[in-house]
């Protein structure tokens, strides 16, 4: 049985945010820019909310008919990054740091994370980027993620594009891996002993029949 994906809209804001949070508060990356529990109970949602926003106005986010799962995807173009926080964009933006100042100002990981990855983002290509995906840890394994990246792979196939995201933890890269995803560039190493993020490309592959 296929999968029911429609395109997300403002009403749907705070079942992506929850998505995010309930997915991401104990991956690897989250709990290196928090690493306290309750700094992460209290900042995590804010921090999801304030990238749900940014895909809400600049992107895509596809979300599953019955809710239990979301991507954040950005167009980017040959010439340019996405330049508002966690991916793509060049050093000198105001993206990361706006999005620290909304989340947490004290928390200088929250910009850290953002100037690291817009740092090892590929240039010179247009591409989708695959910013994050969600799925509700009861639903997690039944393939709902693979459907949601899987729909746009296709397009990206059609229309001759590539694509590129990070991964976070070793499950989803090796999910990655299967939908032809490869690594892109060195490993990023999070800073004082935090976790690995990994770089991976997709070419885009011939359309299916």
């Amino acid at each position: 049985m296929g999968v029911a994906i429609r395109t997300a809209g403002e009403g749907d804001r705070d079942l992506v945010v929850r998505l995010l949070d309930e997915a991401f508060r104990n991956d690897p990356v989250s709990g290196w820019v928090f690493p306290g529990a309750e700094d992460r109970r209290a900042n995590h949602p804010g921090l999801m909310a304030a990238f749900t926003d940014i895909v809400l106005a600049a992107g895509r986010i596809d979300v599953t008919e019955d809710g239990s799962a979301c991507a954040l995807w950005m167009s980017v173009p040959a010439d340019d990054h996405d330049d508002e926080g966690d991916g793509g964009g060049e050093g000198e933006d105001d993206g990361p740091a706006q999005v620290r100042e909304a989340v947490d100002p004290d928390n200088e990981r929250i910009e850290q994370i953002g100037r690291l990855t817009a740092a090892v983002h590929p240039s010179g290509r247009a591409h989708e980027y695959l910013w994050m995906i969600g799925v509700a840890p009861a639903r997690q394994g039944e393939g709902l993620g693979t459907a949601l990246i899987e729909s746009v792979l296709d397009r990206c196939d059609r229309e001759g594009l590539p694509a590129y995201l990070e991964a976070s933890n070793a499950r989803s890269r090796a999910l990655y891996e299967r939908l032809g995803f490869e690594p892109s560039g060195p490993v990023l190493d999070l800073p004082e002993g935090g976790p690995s993020m990994w770089p991976m490309w997709r070419e885009p592959r011939a359309p299916k029949a």
